[in-house]
């Protein structure tokens, strides 16, 4: 007999589990006429009832894969919320096989709209096998790692032959909803991904230097990502002037600039709708990369000050750590 479908969300009340209530916006966010939509659209509209899993059951074939005919317009998840919501982010192990958003949906109590939406943004990881618990996790957090990595366990699973367990834990994004999920396979999903409400307020078109045939050149907006963050690909410079240039295919960027920055930045299309190694522009990007590394390029940052600054170097220190917040001194020791 095949164990109930579970998640490490549902096991572990002490460390993973929060109630569960629809999120602020959502019943903004899905403005879509389905009738999918439609069936949710009383228990999203209802402030004093949670969503309930009878509420949002619903078969994978209602949810369509993103189109890929042409780079789409996305229209959900909108009107974008001028403040983020906390942060929620949630751990999954599929107990059997399944497709994903059914799945994602039933164990967080989420509209199926809502994850394929999240899906969308790139908000949801998975790995086909879970990875290491860390240090403080929860007893029963480390029982059931234990069991699904089991040695025995593993061997009988044909998604993971050929490969070490490290290589099995590499996480890469859901990029379907309808993906199916293997019996083991772990999940990460950003309930609530970051969002950058000034993609919506730029007419990119204007904000457009120049275009060439292997790259363009943008003004970029402050308040804004260059190619996304962890949890939000779709709300990006490349994204949003790939549309207003009516490009099929998404720029790609050859290097970063901070999201609070603003000014130009140099990005690179392809003409290969299922590979970038096939792009037009490998050769001019791989030289523009040479130059970056030879410190043919410089960066030159305006600051802006709310007093006037002291003349000379003026030096902070980083704390070593590759995550947000970043600690930075302030001032010389």
């Amino acid at each position: 007999m095949p164990k109930a479908a579970a998640s490490l969300a549902s096991l572990l009340p002490q460390l993973w589990h929060r109630p569960v209530q629809p999120p602020p916006f959502l019943h903004r966010a899905l403005s879509s006429s389905s009738p999918l939509l439609r069936r949710h659209r009383a228990a999203l509209h209802s402030p004093a009832a949670p969503l309930s899993a009878a509420a949002v059951s619903t078969s994978a074939a209602t949810v369509e894969a993103p189109a890929t005919a042409a780079y789409p317009v996305y229209g959900r998840l909108l009107p974008c919320p001028l403040q983020d919501d906390p942060p929620r982010i949630e751990h999954l192990v599929a107990r059997e096989d399944e497709v994903a958003v059914d799945f994602i949906s039933r164990s967080l109590t989420l509209p199926p709209l809502y994850v394929a939406d999240l899906i969308k943004f790139g908000a949801v990881y998975y790995a086909l096998v879970a990875p290491q618990p860390p240090p403080h996790a929860a007893p029963e957090h480390v029982r059931i790692f234990r069991e699904v990595t089991e040695p025995s366990v593993l061997c009988r699973r044909k998604s993971i032959k050929g490969k070490t367990v490290r290589e099995a834990q590499k996480t890469f994004r859901v990029t379907d909803p309808n993906q199916r999920l293997e019996a083991g396979t772990y999940l990460r999903v950003h309930v609530h991904p970051k969002r950058f409400p000034r993609c919506y307020e730029i007419d990119w078109k204007s904000r457009v230097i120049a275009v060439t045939d292997n790259y363009v050149v943008l003004d970029k907006p402050a308040a804004t990502s260059v190619g996304g963050a962890t949890d939000n690909i779709e709300e990006s410079c490349v994204v949003f002037t790939s549309r207003a240039l009516g490009l099929e295919t998404p720029l790609m960027t050859t290097h970063q600039i901070d999201n609070c920055s603003e000014g130009w930045f140099v990005s690179y299309h392809f003409t290969s709708t299922t590979s970038v190694v096939l792009s037009k522009t490998k050769e001019f990007c791989s030289v523009f990369h040479g130059m970056i590394r030879e410190k043919q390029v410089n960066k030159r940052y305006l600051a802006l000050t709310t007093a006037p600054v002291s003349t000379g170097i003026i030096t902070h220190y980083m704390r070593p750590i590759n995550r947000a917040p970043r600690l930075v001194s302030e001032g010389n020791p």
